[in-house]
């Protein structure tokens, strides 16, 4: 019998926007939309967080309209599932050899604490062992500063992730510490977004995947399932 391909999922910890009162967290669509795609493919999702224990909701991604997208509201409304995000794991007590595919999720949250070593050294490990390394919307902040023997992951890479015109839309342009699109591009990847703000954009390189906002989440989890089945 084949051996079950895990997945190591990836979330926020950081509550707040450090120079506002905007309260900010994981976009729970992003996890949602992704554990649905790869749990009916057969393959089992674990949650970790950057420091462990609760994680916080950006609360916009509660609102009735968002909610209503994908499912989410069902996962919303289930205790066990939202249990699960009581409780988390942080990322320093995971390895990358216990997984075959790690996935970052989004939210603003994670462009205050996805720069954390622990994480970058464990996206490091997943890209040295040739698994599937995965983000979506702002989680590629977690991939930015990653380097692989000396080298950025991202360089000569095609990526995406959210846009800068995304940020304007969003009214958190003139609060967040930087542009990941701007960022992405220093470090030498091959930055591209969709010709919509908002519209769905998955970017496959190898075995890294990328998806611009929330919209692209489930893409996302379907390109990584087509990663694993090759695998």
């Amino acid at each position: 019998m084949a051996k079950t391909k895990k997945v190591l999922a990836v979330v926020t910890s950081a509550s707040e926007y450090r120079d506002a009162g905007y309260r900010t967290g994981l976009w729970l669509g992003e996890l949602t939309h992704f554990w649905d795609v790869l749990t009916k493919a057969g393959h089992p999702v674990d949650v970790v967080s950057i420091a462990g224990g609760d994680v916080p909701l950006d609360p916009e991604s509660l609102s009735a309209p968002v909610l209503a997208m994908g499912g989410t509201k069902k996962h919303y409304q289930d205790r066990s599932f939202m249990d699960l995000l009581d409780r988390t794991r942080s990322v320093r007590q995971v390895r990358a050899e216990d997984y075959d595919a790690i996935y970052l999720t989004g939210g603003h949250g994670t462009m205050f604490d996805f720069a954390d070593p622990a994480l970058q050294e464990l996206v490091a490990d997943f890209a040295r062992q040739d698994k599937v390394v995965s983000a979506v919307c702002h989680g590629p902040c977690g991939l930015v500063e990653v380097d692989v023997d000396g080298v950025p992951l991202v360089k000569g890479r095609k990526v995406t992730g959210f846009s800068w015109t995304e940020e304007k839309l969003a009214g958190r342009d003139d609060v967040v510490p930087f542009s990941l699109q701007d960022r992405l591009k220093e470090r030498g990847a091959k930055y591209t977004k969709a010709l919509r703000p908002m519209a769905e954009k998955v970017v496959v390189d190898g075995k890294l995947v990328t998806g611009q906002n929330p919209m692209s989440a489930t893409g996302v989890g379907e390109a990584v399932v087509k990663l694993l089945k090759k695998k």
